[in-house]
């Protein structure tokens, strides 16, 4: 029975361009998902194979990533419009293109103020929470007689656009990583943290109240430090916790370092610089660790899994 050819499109779904602006020591974030869908005279690639109407999907993956640097993102509507004229008017096969983009929120981190002790924290312009993201957790035991609370949180993505550096390690035959002196650090906070309440007889903290307090010495350790490593900023956070909340003895991170990898942009005759981010969701370094208070034997769980 004869088979006629139906309605078909082609091209580069979910690429993840993150386009920092940098308007001096205030830096701007725009972090989309975009996903490009093209259709028009395509009946030969189909029937005969003849890629002679194509246009490679590697390049629509290219454009995302130059038209970033170009025409900037003003607004995810703004830069789909870019796209699609471009893909139409440009490529005589192409009748119709499909832009769909999936825009992720970031809020400034709001930092300690000029009157905190840690140096520059009155000049931070550079550190931003993903909205809507989080989830606070929570796990109470208790056998008849002692109490154990181990609160936190997951899914909380944050990000320095810079003040971060990772050198110095060591390189074998097979390092290939160059070493970065300016590099966008980015982490899903999974962390969870154990209160030193056991006994009715003790009084009880102010969860929410310490929940709050928690987590906004977390953030402001991880805007205010210049890291040198994840595994130093995450100390810093444990640390600025403990020293904060005397209602706190122990807490434990799980990090996953997103990386951001810079585009090379040289083939298209522009000059990235620092600007636009191929944002690698694996494979991932994963850094993890406990923070105590001096003398406290730790109770956390290493895997954090099902807590």
């Amino acid at each position: 029975m004869p088979t006629i050819l139906g309605q078909n499109q082609y091209g580069k779904a979910e690429n993840r361009v993150v386009k920092i602006t940098r308007d001096g020591d205030t830096h701007h974030i725009k972090d989309l998902n975009v996903s490009v869908a093209l259709s028009g005279d395509m009946d030969d690639v189909h029937y005969s194979g003849s890629n002679a109407n194509v246009l490679p999907t590697d390049t629509t993956k290219n454009t995302v990533f130059a038209f970033a640097k170009e025409h900037g993102i003003e607004s995810a509507e703004q830069f789909g419009i870019h796209l699609a004229r471009h893909f139409v008017s440009s490529q005589e096969p192409i009748h119709r293109a499909r832009i769909r983009i999936e825009e992720y929120s970031w809020e400034r981190i709001a930092t300690s103020g000029g009157n905190s002790k840690f140096i520059g924290a009155d000049e931070v312009r550079h550190s931003f929470a993903r909205k809507g993201m989080e989830t606070r957790v929570s796990q109470i035991t208790y056998d008849g007689e002692n109490w154990e609370v181990i609160s936190g949180l997951k899914d909380l993505t944050v990000m320095n656009s810079t003040n971060s550096e990772f050198w110095g390690y060591v390189k074998d035959k097979y390092t290939t990583l160059k070493e970065a002196y300016d590099r966008i650090l980015a982490t899903d906070v999974s962390a969870r943290w154990r209160y030193n309440w056991t006994s009715d007889e003790q009084r009880m903290p102010n969860w929410e109240k310490s929940y709050e307090q928690a987590r906004k010495h977390m953030l402001h350790a991880f805007a205010e430090t210049y890291s040198l490593s994840l595994q130093q900023t995450l100390y810093q956070m444990g640390s600025r916790i403990i020293n904060s909340r005397s209602e706190i003895d122990e807490i434990r991170f799980s990090l996953p370092n997103n990386h951001h990898f810079l585009v090379d942009l040289e083939p298209f005759g522009l000059k990235n610089d620092n600007e636009v981010y191929f944002a690698a969701d694996r494979p991932y370094g994963l850094i993890e660790a406990t923070v105590l208070r001096d003398g406290v034997e730790p109770k956390i769980p290493v895997d954090m899994t099902n807590l």
